[in-house]
């Protein structure tokens, strides 16, 4: 039988992912088209204050520049054990891909009007990863017409619910 380690936490020492940040708002904004993962090339006090589950992604976009993917506005505080060798809490990140999927990417966001959006960033066995999405801005209508077909779905599992128990 094998033994859990003392320092593992829940789903992460069965092989699972533990999530650190979201960024709820980018499925409201973008349509998603691809989703891809990648390491962060980090130091270790950004890794120390990620364990402790700090991070926001409110802000943060990726770009592609000279054959690089870079993280760009992710706030991840300063650790606060941490002495002179903190890191500054908002500074460009590099993103692990292989080169066949950043010239995929570079390929499309040229093409068409996408951008690279991070959607969450997760421990996946002791490594920092974060999942990066090729997105479409949506216009104001779009947004609004998901709101009614996730109303209209709403209301009809409602009703489903109600004719299943015999109160309609």
């Amino acid at each position: 039988m094998a033994k859990k380690s003392r320092g593992a936490k829940g789903s992460e020492a069965d092989g699972g992912n533990r999530v650190i940040a979201t960024n709820r708002k980018a499925r409201h904004d973008y349509s998603i088209l691809e989703v891809f993962e990648a390491g962060v090339a980090l130091v270790g006090t950004e890794v120390k204050s990620l364990r402790q589950g700090h991070a926001s992604l409110v802000d943060a976009f990726a770009t592609v520049d000279d054959g690089e993917v870079w993280l760009r506005n992710m706030h991840i505080p300063e650790y606060h054990h941490g002495s002179w060798t903190n890191h500054e809490p908002r500074r460009n990140r590099k993103l692990l891909l292989h080169r066949s999927q950043i010239d995929t990417l570079v390929g499309k966001i040229k093409d068409g009007n996408l951008t690279l959006v991070p959607l969450s960033v997760y421990l996946s066995s002791g490594k920092v990863k974060v999942e990066l999405a090729l997105a479409r801005g949506k216009l104001a209508r779009d947004k609004r017409q998901d709101l009614a077909r996730r109303d209209a779905e709403r209301e009809i599992t409602r009703a489903l619910g109600r004719r299943a128990k015999g109160m309609d």
